[in-house]
């Protein structure tokens, strides 16, 4: 049964290679489950064992990536608010996983999933500056929404380099731009 068992999870994870593969050099709409399947060395019958199409790998690789970015949510990191430990264990997480972070994040990757990492990082920054009472609400919104596109498009940038920049240099980066821009009292 144990051998079934890593025969069945093996060609699953074939499968999921094979269409990553495709994935990082084409658009979804142009990935048939034949590529997949001639690229993996399986017929389309045993894909079909394990997804309903190639938007369903998608999902599956997607889901897979979030719950490593929401156990470092806030509230799970340090009970009390400390920015730059925040924006350290999010770069870290995105370091960890730049291989599909930086396609599915990028130009040609799925709008969704930037959407659920939008509001992941959304939900941990309106925390942290929840208790800036002294900054306007509107300021406070955008400079958040900001900061956002801010740190996706700084790793994005960052990890599709040949040579990737010092880490701690990206963070303190990060931080200067937030701290900086929440911090500020008028526009």
């Amino acid at each position: 049964m144990k051998e079934h068992f890593e025969i069945t999870a093996q060609t699953r994870q074939n499968l999921i290679d094979s269409f990553w593969e495709l994935y990082c050099i084409k658009r979804i709409e142009k990935i048939t489950v034949r590529e997949i399947t001639t690229k993996a060395g399986y017929n389309r019958s045993t894909f079909y064992e394990y997804f309903t199409d190639v938007y369903d790998i998608l999902e599956r690789i997607e889901n897979s990536l979030l719950p490593n970015l929401s156990n470092h949510h806030p509230k799970n990191i340090l009970p009390e608010s400390d920015v730059m430990l925040h924006i350290n264990h999010f770069v870290k997480i995105y370091q960890e996983r730049s291989k599909y972070y930086v396609i599915l994040l990028g130009d040609n990757g799925d709008p969704s999933f930037q959407g659920k990492i939008r509001n992941l990082l959304r939900s941990a920054l309106d925390e942290l500056f929840s208790t800036q009472s002294h900054v306007d609400d509107f300021i406070l919104d955008y400079t958040i929404e900001y900061t956002i596109s801010a740190m996706i498009g700084v790793l994005n940038y960052g990890f599709k380099r040949e040579k990737n920049p010092p880490i701690e240099k990206l963070i303190q980066l990060i931080y200067n731009l937030m701290y900086n821009g929440v911090m500020e009292k008028s526009i």
